[in-house]
């Protein structure tokens, strides 16, 4: 399993995934079944890259989808391609599939059609190309085993809308999108019919939704025989219980893993650890598991019979040196290590890392060494190692920091590594002079820890040898296959696979795939210490009581499996009695009569008769079977469930299967019954009364008003021709009210949709009323006059009104939106006025129109981004709906002004640049929505400090340390986005205002280059720049230098550079500047710029919207 893997079509609604690009899912649309689609066909354009051929095992798909924008249809499908002898198009949601980024599938054109129990298999990509500039494109992979209940599959969260949308981003051009689909069908493989155990000897390990990094780490472990056996001989009792002990815990899963024929589960064991929430899982990697369980267990192995395994078999040790050259002093520190993490960025293989461990590093210049008594001093630095442990563990580092584009990422770069590993090559050039010789570093590799997918998310499984013979098997969660060598190391080593031409002779140039799946971690034994590692692990190792608890908790799984296999053998019988009635009513339930969940229920074989079955009542009730009678229930037509009718003579001699067909029809898996047992005066069972067709049962329930609580009293037998003040007396009896009280009584009808609970006449009859058997009849005292002002809810339809439509909302601040700050019982019908006055209320503010409300997201569990407009709803109940999800979770702000006056307004956060002083402040800037960029200016000067009272401003939009536009002072401001980009105002320079006609105003950016990439990175601030008609670099970089006051020992280091389109030509100081910028206004000016190369030696921090700023900066102040 992997995060790629969706969850059971019953929780899909449940746990849309929250915001993570890399997350793979099937795409659903909400509501519930299938839904009729129309899907309008846009002016699109179709190609696929293979034309003669018509059926290729893999081919690129393009699609040109014009007027994008224009796009009204939520969904939109391409045209069918044929690719691997399957029909497949593309499927996109324009406008996101409930998130605010384009979502993107691949789909199986014919699925509704293909034979039952169809699945293919393909590794595709999905790209939309940027029409500026092609390296911008963004490409997604995934692969997917594609069947009837998954017949599409991509990428929820494709890019983000406003990236696409943007006309200056390259995605849409002539409001024209293109997409492309790269797909290689594969072989497919039957998941579900493979017996591991049959075909291996191995069972595999359940996913517990996020945790196959786990069961690869653990697999690896347990196939480590010296390990598994001092598990087994870590002390435990049997008191101990497995969710509440690692060791027991990993006792039991060992156990179960070498004598279980089926898979077997982890929950016991993550609970051990103290982890028992999804969101545990996925804050720790395979490493850190890794060193959190060895640990825990050298912890657990001291004082026993195995302390010290760990360390024997895991534990090695390196020297850390420094050497001075031109004294004699050496200093040395030994470090102990469980793993070695090796470099994988820029080395071909394993040696390669371990070269590069060992490298020596100079101590000089600036970075002398300061050794004791001899003062700063040349010195050799580096690492050798003293022993290796007879267990080698190599961590990758697959995954790291990319520090230009300020996120993690993932390198699929091809990384080799061997069958036998030889530490002491080249005459033990790794070993430090303390090293044992005479131990013979020779490594057998023993396990490859394997990782496939992206950095947000992907799929672990692990190639192991258990006894390292040549037969290797993949351990892939539950699945244990046999493979060969070439599986296990060469297609493990990463890089990158060419798929071949699909039609040669054409010119369809290959595509390549990164090879995603790539070994992150590997496991080497030493060829001396084989014999004991690998050793013999049998039930003697076993504890007695562990053996006995995991054969009687095996036993009892297996009776769960045979009362399952048995199940259509037996009937489960619900009995409901006057106890449950009384228990449940006022407390679990308000309305009908019984919760069946809560009831007492048998298990009987469907031949017996119903007779027998009533002594097995007997038996448990202590209800002797001639005072026992049992009532079927029915479900309304409006959806009340009540008792019915009592079972006839003829039926009890019947069956309990053939009773159950008679009940219910439809739901043939339970039979529900209320049992009637009528009691004597001295409250023992007494024989029921005879039952004629004039005789109706009611249920009754008594509601106080003062208190607010309905409980239930009582049933009784009326005659349809009595009526109800017959009977007030002995109602008043039941309620232990005097026996003239006055009482109202009401029939409660039903609950759904809306409550009908209408007052009866007292002195019309039963019949006249309409009542028959299981009606039920809600009374309370009579309203005395002016009491009514004393209760909230002073009548019974009134309380079940609110019953009906009471909601707890859970409040949070939008600011900390993972934390519940306070509660408040509301009303579904609350309308928007009252829910913001009782938070006003409950926050003591005097005006409820500053609350401003924000709902809830149940896919993403995050704030919804558009907060509620003021009386943009009608009812609490709309608030809190998001699709066909209901939540429970508002999210409240206190805004400065009122919410109407604000709406009305556009808030812009702006970034002042001082003119002289090295700041930067941030400003909030609030007009009416009809303002234009020249009022944001004009307010922005009351509030800032000029260089001088005549400065004129203007207004940036800056992306990513790029200037995109100068805003005219006459653009409404309603459209200005400043979510995704900043927004940057300053003074225009003198210079700037007189310009010669010779003259051009460039852009100036900071740039690195980013080798591993091959592409160009911009940090800093980006500025404008004059330059003169035959000006040199040498005169244009003593005006940046004085502009940007970088020091001359700083600035003597940096390079100079045209730029156009991201390529670098590097400037001579005799080069004429303007000779490479030509007038003209080419598409994209901030394409072409004078660009400063050097270090970005500034520490990151979080500023304004979505942006990390780097050096070259100002101080950031922030006033809202």
């Amino acid at each position: 399993m992997t995060l790629m893997t969706p969850p059971p079509l019953d929780q899909q609604q449940q746990q849309q995934q929250p915001d993570d690009d890399e997350m793979l899912v099937p795409h659903t649309d909400f509501p519930e079944g299938p839904q009729p689609m129309e899907v309008a066909q846009a002016e699109t354009a179709n190609t696929v890259d293979t034309q003669a051929v018509d059926d290729p095992p893999s081919a690129r798909f393009t699609w040109t989808i014009e007027n994008f924008s224009r796009l009204n249809n939520k969904k939109l499908y391409s045209d069918t391609f044929f690719v691997g002898g399957y029909k497949w198009r593309i499927l996109i949601f324009p406008k996101g599939n409930n998130v605010d980024h384009l979502s993107m599938y691949l789909d199986v054109a014919d699925s509704a059609t293909l034979p039952y129990g169809w699945s293919r298999y393909a590794q595709f990509s999905l790209s939309v190309i940027n029409q500026i500039h092609n390296k911008y494109s963004i490409r997604k992979e995934t692969q997917h085993q594609f069947n009837a209940r998954e017949s599409d599959w991509g990428f929820t969260s494709f890019m983000p809308l406003g990236e696409l949308y943007d006309p200056g981003r390259g995605y849409l051009v002539n409001d024209t999108c293109i997409v492309e689909a790269d797909v290689a069908v594969r072989r497919v493989v039957d998941y579900w019919s493979h017996d591991s155990k049959k075909e291996t000897g191995y069972v595999g390990l359940k996913n517990q939704g996020a945790t196959c990094y786990m069961n690869s780490l653990l697999q690896t472990l347990y196939h480590i025989p010296y390990f598994r056996k001092a598990v087994y001989h870590m002390p435990t009792t049997e008191n101990d219980m497995p969710s509440g002990s690692i060791p027991l815990a990993l006792q039991s899963l060992f156990y179960k893993l070498q004598y279980s024929d089926t898979s077997v589960a982890t929950k016991e064991l993550t609970k051990s650890f103290g982890w028992d929430t999804y969101d545990s899982f996925m804050q720790h990697d395979v490493q850190e598991l890794n060193r959190v369980l060895c640990e825990k267990l050298e912890d657990k192995m001291k004082g026993t019979v195995v302390e010290g395994t760990i360390q024997q078999l895991f534990e090695g040790h390196h020297m850390n040196y420094i050497e001075c050259i031109n004294v004699d002093y050496k200093s040395t520190r030994k470090e102990s290590f469980y793993d070695l993490q090796l470099d994988v960025k820029g080395c071909r293989d394993v040696y390669a890392s371990f070269d590069k461990y060992v490298e020596v590093e100079r101590l000089e210049g600036d970075n002398k060494y300061h050794a004791e008594q001899y003062g700063l001093q040349d010195a050799r630095k580096g690492v050798l190692f003293i022993d290796f442990p007879p267990v080698l563990q190599l961590q990758l580092k697959r995954f790291e920091y990319d520090f230009m584009r300020d996120t993690m990422v993932k390198i699929n770069d091809r990384y080799e590594f061997p069958l036998q590993l030889d530490l002491d090559r080249e005459n033990g050039k790794y070993l430090s002079p303390d090293a044992d010789r005479s131990v013979r570093n020779l490594y057998t590799l023993h396990s490859v820890l394997v990782h496939s997918g992206g950095v947000h998310g992907g799929h672990y499984y692990a190639f192991i040898r258990p006894t390292l013979s040549d037969q290797w098997f993949k351990f892939d969660d539950e699945r244990v296959t046999k493979e060969d060598v070439k599986r296990a190391l060469e297609e493990q080593y990463g890089g990158e696979e060419e798929l071949p031409p699909t039609n040669p002779g054409f010119n369809n140039s290959p595509f390549k795939f990164t090879k995603y799946s790539n070994a992150y971690m590997l496991v080497y034994i030493r060829e001396s210490d084989k014999d004991k590692i690998i050793c013999n692990v049998d039930e003697k190792d076993i504890a007695e009581h562990l053996r006995i608890r995991l054969k009687k908790e095996q036993e009892e799984k297996e009776q769960k499996r045979k009362e399952k296999a048995e199940a259509h053998l037996y009937t489960i019988i619900k009995v409901a009695r006057n106890e449950d009635l009384l228990e449940q009513i006022g407390r679990d339930i308000y309305f009908d009569l019984v919760d069946h969940e809560k009831v007492h229920s048998f298990r009987i074989q469907k031949q017996m008769p119903f007779n027998v079955f009533k002594e097995e009542v007997a038996k448990e009730f202590g209800i002797p079977v001639q005072f026992q009678r049992f009532w079927f229930w029915a479900k309304r037509q409006n959806h009340t469930y009540r008792p019915n009718r009592p079972l006839t003579p003829q039926e009890e001699v019947q069956s309990v299967g053939q009773l159950r067909e008679v009940s219910n029809k439809a739901n043939n898996a339970e039979l529900k019954l209320f049992l009637e047992v009528e009691l004597g005066q001295d409250l023992k069972p007494v024989p029921p009364p005879e039952k004629t067709k004039e005789d109706i049962l009611l249920f009754f329930k008594l509601y106080e008003p003062l208190k607010e609580m309905l409980q239930y009293v009582g049933r009784l037998f009326v005659k349809g021709s009595g009526k109800p003040v017959e009977i007030l007396a002995k109602l008043n009896e039941m309620a232990g009210f005097s026996p003239d009280e006055e009482i109202e009584i009401y029939e409660e009808i039903k609950f759904e949709p809306n409550i009908m609970c209408e007052r009866i006449d007292k002195k019309a009859t039963f019949r006249a009323s309409q009542l028959e058997d299981g009606d039920i009849i809600c009374f309370q005292k009579s309203a005395q006059v002016g009491s009514s002002d004393q209760c909230r809810y002073p009548d019974v339809p009134s309380f079940l009104e609110y019953v009906h439509n009471r909601q707890v909302v859970r409040f949070r601040s939008l600011e900390k939106p993972k934390e519940d700050e306070f509660c408040l019982e509301l009303s579904k019908n609350h309308n928007y006025d009252d829910v913001v006055e009782r938070v006003a209320q409950h926050l003591g503010l005097e005006d409820p129109s500053k609350i401003r409300l924000t709902s809830h997201n149940c896919y993403s569990q995050q704030p919804k981004p558009q907060p509620i407009k003021y009386r943009g709803v009608e009812h609490l109940s709309d608030m809190l709906v998001h699709y066909n999800q209901s939540s429970d979770i508002l999210y409240y702000e206190v805004l400065d002004i009122p919410l109407p006056e604000l709406q009305g307004l556009k808030t812009l956060k702006v970034a002042f640049h001082h003119a002289t002083k090295d700041e930067v402040v941030i400003h909030t800037i609030r007009l009416p929505k009809q303002s234009t960029v020249g009022d944001v200016i004009n307010d922005l000067k009351t509030k800032v400090e000029l260089s001088d009272p005549n400065a004129e401003l203007r207004l940036l939009e800056v992306f990513y340390h790029k200037i995109y536009k100068i805003f005219p002072l006459s653009e409404k401001i309603e459209n200005i986005n400043d979510q995704y980009w900043t927004l940057r105002a300053e003074e225009i320079p003198e210079e700037e205002k007189n310009l010669d006609p010779h003259d051009r105003l460039i852009h100036v950016y900071h740039f690195m280059k980013d080798t591993a990439q091959n592409q160009v990175q911009n940090f800093g601030e980006p500025f404008f720049l004059v330059i003169h008609e035959g000006e040199t670099l040498a005169e244009v970089k003593v005006r940046i230098q004085k502009k940007l006051q970088v020091p001359d020992e700083e600035f003597s280091k940096w390079k100079f550079a045209f730029l156009s389109l991201g390529r670098p030509e590097y400037l001579q100081d005799s080069d004429i500047v303007s000779n490479r910028f030509q007038r003209r206004d080419v598409y994209g000016a901030w394409e072409q710029y004078l660009g400063l190369e050097h270090t970005d030696n500034a520490p990151k921090r979080s500023y304004a919207a979505n942006q990390n700023r780097h050096t070259f900066e100002k101080p950031v102040k922030i006033y809202n």
